[in-house]
């Protein structure tokens, strides 16, 4: 990152963008996933737009229970492979989603494009900048956001399975 793209960051980071309190973050979590129920599957999932993101299902195996364990988040597109963020709502904790993964990276995602089989892996390096960067297009507030946790956001990389470990970078036009 250049001098003057570090000094931007550490301005954007002093300042605190405004979330919703936790009460609705975690009520429109629980009316999501009802929603999806309630549907099955029909509503409640999106593809990703120009400047903006999807929503998908994710099916992790809960690191404690083995049990399969549902959730909801927002996704980009990379190529191949589908785009996260570790955060719970940007509270301090690493959301359970995450925690379970890193015990047992297979998983499933269902997109309005259907279902597939993912091994997710943290980014890391210019893998990762470049992935934040992408999110940051989409969410101004992104690194404000960021600031709020006390350890660095996580960004999730999910593989289609029997890819994993390849070089999966960018489509064509992404």
């Amino acid at each position: 990152m250049s001098e003057i793209g570090e000094l931007q960051a550490a301005d954007t980071r002093s300042r605190r963008a405004w979330l919703p309190p936790r009460w609705f973050v975690v009520l429109f979590w629980h009316g999501h996933r009802a929603l999806l129920r309630v549907t099955r599957g029909r509503l409640g999932l999106w593809r990703p737009k120009p400047g903006r993101w999807g929503a998908l299902r994710l099916t992790t195996t809960g690191r404690r229970t083995g049990r399969p364990r549902q959730v909801v988040v927002g996704y980009v597109e990379d190529g191949r492979n589908l785009v996260t963020m570790a955060m719970n709502g940007w509270g301090a904790a690493e959301p359970a989603w995450w925690l379970n993964l890193q015990a047992h990276p297979d998983a499933t995602a269902r997109t309005r494009d259907g279902t597939r089989q993912v091994r997710a892996r943290r980014a890391q390096g210019d893998e990762r900048e470049r992935l934040w960067a992408r999110w940051a297009e989409i969410d101004k507030n992104l690194d404000a956001y960021a600031a709020r946790r006390p350890a660095q956001t996580a960004v999730v990389i999910f593989e289609p399975r029997g890819t994993a470990g390849l070089a999966a970078g960018p489509g064509p036009g992404r």
